[in-house]
């Protein structure tokens, strides 16, 4: 029954994260759902920065906070180590919910593209980012991602096996092709108000410094990881040639 509940529960912290990551798209191209980045401020200026962000710190201290090492071995003193995966899932989504419900809209007009073909260029490029997102967490393992691969293993009665280090094709030519996805679609838009350019700036220097954390944990995990640092660039792809093997 242990085994059962824990599937569930790893299935349903996925659905979530899907349910979550649909409804964020929307939520930072002003599409389809009811409130957007950009809705119609109901707050003064003040409040509405004080507001966006606390929400953005709450989102960064628990999604860097949960992946570190540390609070892993803390944290499986009290759940299933199987569980652990999809717990950091559930608090993510979670959080991210948070912001974008209580998200403070401000006004403001930092740019503006005007051409058809401009606009449906910044789309395509935004569109883009989101699947580049997407494949990226297929191109590694988008079932241990997200705690799918943990708890099949334990519902099978099967000890976990941690995903070796490999370099699928995207990551031969930049290390976090991933972030590179969500570059394009926190800043790709055809207008930029100042509360998305103040998302896309403050998101922006929390997955460098993200990115900073995680390489740390994969240097220490992954002996391999310095030299395939050496010859991959971080964000920018290298157009031509591959930096590693696989």
């Amino acid at each position: 029954m242990k085994r059962v509940t824990i599937f569930v529960y790893g299935v349903a912290s996925y659905l979530l994260f899907l349910a979550t990551f649909l409804y964020t798209i929307g939520f930072v191209g002003n599409l389809v759902v009811p409130k957007s980045i950009d809705s119609v401020p109901t707050v003064p200026l003040w409040q509405a920065l004080l507001v966006d962000t606390v929400l953005l710190g709450i989102f960064a201290v628990q999604h860097s906070l949960m992946a570190r090492p540390f609070f892993k071995r803390w944290l499986t003193r009290f759940i299933p180590t199987s569980a652990e995966r999809s717990t950091y899932v559930l608090a993510s989504s979670l959080a991210l919910l948070l912001l974008v419900h209580l998200w403070e809209p401000i006004g403001g007009t930092i740019w503006q593209i005007e051409s058809e073909i401009g606009i449906a260029l910044a789309y395509g490029i935004f569109a883009a980012g989101w699947v580049l997102v997407l494949i990226s967490t297929f191109a590694i393992n988008h079932f241990d991602l997200f705690g799918l691969r943990q708890v099949w293993f334990e519902l099978r009665g099967k000890a976990y096996a941690p995903v070796a280090f490999k370099l699928p094709m995207l990551y031969r030519y930049v290390r976090h092709p991933l972030y590179v996805g969500f570059f394009l679609g926190i800043w790709a838009t055809p207008v930029m108000t100042t509360v998305h350019l103040f998302f896309a700036i403050m998101t922006s220097a929390y997955i460098v410094i993200g990115t900073y954390l995680e390489e740390r944990d994969l240097r220490t995990v992954h002996s391999e990881y310095d030299a395939y640092a050496r010859t991959v660039p971080r964000y920018v792809p290298r157009l031509f040639g591959k930096g590693g093997t696989a």
